[in-house]
């Protein structure tokens, strides 16, 4: 006899995100580019941009979790938000570390991200940024009871 299904949309909740998984997706944009860029034959340069691509994503993503568990700008994790509204939060809490997230919107979201600009230079210092903030975070977060 086969089972009756239940054509009522199941609302799916998402785990909030975390220091520890915002970690993970730097971890993944540096196994990106250690084991599929290639750099040029002076080392400057990555040759493809596709992987620098795929590498500010990651990091960009990992930096969007990190400022989420500290800050809950996005209710919904199924919403965007803008940049903007995340300046907002962070400035009324911490002015460096909006900073450090004005330059690294620059750095790995457009340059990385969209450009796939491939600098070295410019990746390495895209991961710093990511792990500044992301470490920025894990000290705001308020430790469990």
């Amino acid at each position: 006899m086969a089972k009756k299904m239940n054509n009522k949309k199941q609302k799916v909740t998402k785990k909030p995100p975390t220091i520890k998984e915002a970690r993970r997706y730097v971890d993944n944009a540096y196994e990106v580019l250690n084991e599929k860029g290639q750099l040029d034959e002076d080392g400057i340069a990555y040759q493809d941009e596709k992987y620098v691509r795929a590498a500010g994503n990651y990091l960009w993503l990992g930096i969007l979790m990190a400022l989420d568990t500290v800050f809950h700008v996005r209710e919904d994790r199924r919403t965007r938000v803008h940049i903007n509204d995340y300046y907002e939060a962070i400035s009324k809490r911490d002015g460096k570390l909006n900073d450090w997230v004005y330059d690294a919107y620059g750095i790995i979201h457009c340059y990385m991200n969209y450009d796939g600009n491939p600098s070295k230079k410019l990746c390495d210092s895209g991961f710093e940024y990511a792990n500044r903030i992301i470490d920025r975070c894990e000290a705001m977060v308020p430790s469990p009871k």
